[in-house]
């Protein structure tokens, strides 16, 4: 017969199972004691306040004993909820928990409302208001963010032409926030810039996430709004804090940054998830509903209504850029945390979503922020190949052709019909400007030729040229090529003044690096009718006769601006 280990004692079990019940809390000692709190009644506040001392302070506005202990042991529930303490640490102490008393609202019964019979009833009653009150705003408060200022209202809410699309856009809205994170940074503690950031991937075990942003993040020099000038300087040892959705920040590690795209990715370590990575979608197209997103510096979720525009960029702006138009009637008034861009009167510059993210209606991005005071955004066809090139070959190249261009299809109707009716021309690109010394200048292409076809393949915008030059990119990589090496592109040209057609093959650079395009210049001297010599620039990109879009004021406000401190 076999020996049990140990013969149990009659009512053991029941002995354990009540010791169970019992509140036990460790004595100065170190000793368990079979009770919590030394033993009182429930409105000795005293007593409660002796046992657990950072529990002592009382709800605003109590009006009888009853409540002080309901909301105190409210509030140790609340403390341990807020700490995350185990389960089982907690089990014990919300068995014990008491609802708290209801808010009950005062008021003086009508036969007691004449203030000069009854005036003990009247201060009676204005104490107790204030304590009500109190009551109201603490339980308020708790739905409200931390800090000072009022939350304006989104276009969602106030714009009431949003309506057939407000229940769609809201929860897309919401979803595709939950990516959409904050970021700052700054050299030798002098702040340098503020920006929005999507997370594109995230590693749940190693808790490591990238972020893509605007590199404007770490640009620290800016001379000049001319892109194509290259003269913007990036710092990649500045210090960037990740302003998390938890409220919590963390520091974002220098992974690249793209200058002709304006791109940059960072390596956030050690962050809690899980994290919501957003779609991109496959195409943009103009006249598409859109809302653009970013973070004010309160990470409170800023969104704008607007439609996609396509138009020619400027002369000054790259060639991969769409726009964000914004109606008048979706313009909302609102103050802004700082005095940067104060020169401007327009209330859309609330805060700066560069790098934020604009979405469509069906919450997948179509395109990334990349600056927000005229709307540019970077297309989502245009991000979705820098970063695959990017994942696949550490770098984000482009094909350098010396040109810039306008698209015919992007001009006035009136125009294209004109040029069809004279040259029989009604798509390509029309060339803007020429870099000196370049293959393409050498060739003998000039302002005005337009460019039909590359490697074959007709082209009717800009962005359809960026996505062909990374896709050829692509091809020279993936065959063991290297970046900084030349290769040949065919391009079929008219020469417009000739009205000859050719193909021709042009000889580019691939580089990850910022397309600089220099205008020819020379000198004018004194012996030409002039009393000083003086560098004359025929920037072909301003001629007068080349069909283009209008300027917005930002525009030509920046044009000025920048063009009188060179």
């Amino acid at each position: 017969m076999t020996k049990p280990d140990r013969i149990r004692d009659p009512g053991t079990d029941t002995e354990r199972e009540a010791k169970k019940k019992r509140n036990l809390s460790p004595s100065p000692s170190g000793e368990e004691l079979e009770s919590g709190p030394p033993a009182c009644e429930p409105g000795d506040r005293g007593a409660l306040q002796h046992a657990r001392p950072e529990m002592g302070m009382r709800g605003v506005g109590d009006g009888d004993k009853d409540e002080s202990v309901t909301e105190t042991d409210g509030a140790r529930v609340d403390e341990m909820t807020k700490t995350g303490g185990a389960v089982e640490e907690a089990g014990d102490e919300l068995s014990s928990f008491t609802p708290k008393s209801p808010i009950s609202k005062p008021y003086i019964p009508n036969e007691r409302k004449d203030p000069a019979a009854y005036p003990e009833t009247l201060a009676a009653f204005k104490e107790a208001r204030i304590k009500y009150r109190a009551k109201l705003d603490h339980r308020y408060h708790l739905f409200n963010f931390p800090h000072k200022g009022n939350l304006e209202s989104s276009c969602l809410i106030e714009h009431t032409h949003l309506l057939p699309i407000r229940e769609t856009a809201q929860r897309v809205v919401l979803h595709a926030a939950k990516s959409i994170i904050r970021l700052s940074s700054s050299v030798d503690g002098k702040p340098l810039a503020d920006c929005c950031g999507l997370w594109i991937k995230w590693d749940e075990k190693s808790k490591t996430g990238i972020v893509l942003t605007t590199a404007h993040l770490i640009r620290s020099k800016h001379p000049t709004e001319n892109h194509w000038k290259g003269r913007d300087e990036y710092n990649t040892k500045a210090d960037v804090s990740v302003h998390l959705l938890d409220d919590k920040t963390a520091k974002g590690h220098y992974l690249y940054h793209q200058e002709h795209y304006d791109l940059a990715l960072f390596k956030v370590i050690g962050v809690d998830g899980p994290i919501q990575l957003p779609s991109f979608s496959d195409s943009v197209r103009c006249g598409q509903d859109v809302f653009r997103l970013g973070r004010d510096d309160h990470m409170n979720l800023r969104i704008t209504h607007g439609m996609v525009e396509h138009w020619n960029p400027i002369s000054n702006e790259r060639h991969h850029y769409m726009y964000f138009f914004q109606q008048k009637k979706d313009y909302i008034s609102h103050k802004r945390n700082d005095d940067y861009l104060s020169r401007k009167n327009n209330d859309d510059y609330l805060c700066d979503d560069d790098g934020g993210s604009v979405i469509g209606l069906d919450g997948k991005v179509v395109g990334l922020v990349n600056k927000h005071v005229n709307g540019c955004f970077v297309p989502s066809c245009i991000l979705v190949k820098c970063l695959d090139l990017w994942d696949k070959f550490g770098c984000i190249p482009r094909l350098h052709l010396g040109m810039k261009f306008n698209s015919i299809r992007l001009l006035d109707p009136i125009h294209v019909e004109q040029l069809w009716r004279v040259y029989k021309i009604e798509n390509g690109l029309i060339v803007q400007e020429v870099s000196k010394e370049s293959h393409a200048e050498k060739l003998g292409i000039c302002f005005g030729d337009v460019i039909e076809r590359f490697n074959g393949e007709c082209i009717s915008t800009t962005v359809e040229l960026e996505n062909m030059l990374l896709g050829r990119c692509w091809d020279h990589l993936d065959q063991g090529n290297h970046l900084n090496e030349d290769i040949d592109v065919s391009i079929q040209v008219f020469h417009i003044e000739e009205r000859l057609r050719r193909t021709i093959n042009l000889t580019v650079n691939v580089s990850d690096g910022g397309e600089i395009v220099i205008s020819r210049t020379y000198a004018i001297t004194a012996t030409e009718g002039t009393s000083a010599s003086v560098h004359c620039s025929q920037n072909v990109a301003d001629d007068p006769f080349l069909p283009r879009r209008p300027l917005t004021w930002e525009e030509e406000d920046d044009l000025y601006y920048y063009s009188s401190s060179l």
